[in-house]
C-alpha cells in the first residue's frame, strides 16, 4: 500500500483551520459536534489528510467567525504563475501540475502556533476597554525591549 503524499495546499488549509479553531477557543471535539462529524475528521482536516470541500469550508468559516479568505492567507506567494494557457491537466491528460513547495513561513506565523501566544491573543481580544488594551501593548513592548535572558 502506497503512502499518500499530502498536498501543501491541504496542509496549509489545515494549519489555518487549527489556528482559527484555537483562537475561537474550541476543542476539536466541540468543533466536530458543531459540524456533525467525528473529532477524528477534524484532526484529519487539520493535518491536511482530508480535503475540505467548499461547502464545508464555508460552514467552518461561519462557525469559527472568520472569512473564507482567512484559510487562504499566505498562499499568494505559492500560487502558480498566471497564464493564458489552459490549466494543467485540462488540455492534456498527461500533463501535471508542478508545485515548488509551500510558501516560506513568516516568523510571526510560527509564533502564532505556540499555545501561549494563542491564549494571550484570545485573552487580549476579551479585554473590552481600549485603554487597557493599549496599556497592555505598551507593557509587552517594554518587556520585550528588556530582552530577558533565561
Amino acid at each position: 500500500m502506497r503512502e499518500r503524499k499530502l498536498h501543501p495546499f491541504d496542509r496549509h488549509l489545515g494549519e489555518r483551520l487549527r489556528l482559527a479553531r484555537t483562537l475561537a477557543g474550541l476543542s476539536q471535539s466541540e468543533l466536530a459536534a458543531r459540524l456533525a462529524v467525528s473529532f477524528q475528521r477534524v484532526q484529519k482536516y487539520e493535518r491536511g489528510e482530508s480535503r475540505i470541500g467548499a461547502s464545508r469550508l464555508f460552514e467552518l468559516a461561519r462557525i469559527l467567525g472568520v472569512e473564507v479568505a482567512f484559510f487562504f492567507e499566505g498562499l499568494e506567494s505559492a500560487a502558480p504563475e498566471a497564464s493564458t494557457s489552459p490549466a494543467p491537466g485540462l488540455a492534456d491528460p498527461g500533463s501535471s501540475f508542478v508545485y515548488d513547495g509551500p510558501p516560506a513561513a513568516a516568523p510571526a506565523a510560527s509564533r502564532l502556533d505556540r499555545r501561549e501566544s494563542l491564549e494571550l491573543l484570545r485573552a487580549f481580544n476579551g479585554i473590552a476597554d481600549p485603554l487597557v488594551r493599549r496599556r497592555l501593548c505598551e507593557l509587552a513592548r517594554a518587556l520585550a525591549a528588556l530582552r530577558y535572558r533565561r
